[in-house]
């Protein structure tokens, strides 16, 4: 089954704040999933690209590469603002940092890291916070925290799915 583009995705949030213990196990675990998801797979096929998609690597990457958006818009709903910050829509970030190049290892490293400091920032917040809001600057909707972190952990998903996607493609490879 072919996954649905992200940017194609609609979001409806309408969820009560007692969901939130259920989301932050899903961000929590998002980085030995992610681990487990590429045991067994072969370097060599963590750099193929299918298409003009990104490879597995990047994929690994570009959720590293956000986990500052979200901590940041976390801030911005906190501070009380209006409106959430923007992000680049054509992930220039993602795509000029050269992921493939760095070490698996390294770059699972890194995510756990950043994903750790986003979790120690949940880690603070109070039933108040919960659904307090700013507006999505592209979903042109409000967004309380539990919506925010609902989107980031709906994100990850999309991109483990994407991984499992490719790993079906190219197969497994030679691990030897």
């Amino acid at each position: 089954m072919k996954q649905e583009k992200w940017f194609d995705r609609q979001f409806h949030f309408d969820s009560t704040a007692t969901i939130f213990p259920s989301i932050v196990e899903r961000l929590t675990g998002t980085p030995a999933r992610l681990e487990e998801k590429l045991a067994g797979v072969a370097t060599d096929l963590l750099t193929l690209r299918f298409g003009d998609s990104w490879t597995i690597k990047e994929n690994i990457g570009h959720l590293a590469d956000l986990e500052p958006l979200w901590q940041g818009r976390l801030s911005d709903i906190l501070e009380g603002a209006a409106e959430l910050r923007t992000t680049d829509l054509m992930n220039r970030k993602t795509t000029e940092a050269n992921h493939n190049a760095r070490s698996t290892a390294d770059l699972l490293l890194n995510f756990r890291s950043l994903r750790l400091n986003t979790m120690k920032m949940i880690g603070q917040l109070t039933d108040e916070d919960l659904i307090r809001s700013a507006l999505h600057p592209r979903l042109k909707t409000p967004m309380r925290i539990i919506d925010h972190f609902l989107f980031v952990a709906e994100h990850d998903d999309h991109h483990l799915a994407r991984i499992t996607e490719l790993v079906k493609i190219f197969g497994p490879g030679d691990i030897t």
